[in-house]
């Protein structure tokens, strides 16, 4: 029933948002009363917490797959990151739209517990940049921070404008954003 209750609330908090959606809207959904939802969430609060938690986990256990694997060079490694991010926003639509669009909705002491994560995802990203760095791939000449920043802003926005039936596929938008990085920080 957890899992029911968070897939719906995932649902109607894409559809009509965070503040607009009721807790009563999410059990009419299914069918089942108040009571049912107070057993699982102490709040709706505690309900997109768990929204984002289950988002940021999901992605950093993804990229911690792409960067262990030791076949593929940094610039794979860094195609393989952006790709999985836009192909989570297909695969996850609505939410990779809560993740990112209602986080402004989260206590302080829920954002304390989820910014680690969001955290540890961009230092994988900067660690990424400076093995590449180190082992050739890309050049010295640029700030790992503000690269890493750039890329994650290039992936999160996506999910504003990203359609998985449009004229671009989810490997053709991973490759350009990879592309438009590389040109800037590849060795020739």
């Amino acid at each position: 029933m957890k899992e029911k209750l968070t897939e719906h609330a995932v649902r109607l908090f894409d559809e009509k948002g965070f503040t607009v959606t009721s807790i009563q809207d999410i059990v009419e959904s299914i069918g089942v009363t108040k009571g049912t939802f107070y057993y699982y969430f102490s709040s709706k609060e505690e309900l997109l917490k768990e929204i984002h938690m289950r988002y940021i986990d999901g992605l950093l256990s993804k990229q911690e797959r792409v960067l262990g694997d030791d076949r593929k060079s940094y610039m794979e490694k860094l195609y393989d990151i952006v790709h999985l991010s836009i192909l989570d926003i297909k695969e996850q639509g609505a939410s990779a739209k809560v993740f990112f669009r209602e986080m402004r909705h989260l206590s302080k002491e829920s954002l304390d517990a989820i910014e680690p994560k969001r955290d540890m995802y961009r230092y994988n990203i900067e660690t990424l940049l400076k093995e590449g760095r180190k082992n050739g791939d890309f050049h010295e000449d640029f700030d790992v921070s503000i690269v890493a920043f750039g890329i994650l802003g290039m992936m999160n926005w996506s999910y504003q404008w990203y359609k998985p039936d449009g004229a671009k596929s989810d490997q053709e938008i991973a490759q350009t954003f990879v592309d438009m990085v590389l040109k800037g920080i590849e060795t020739e």
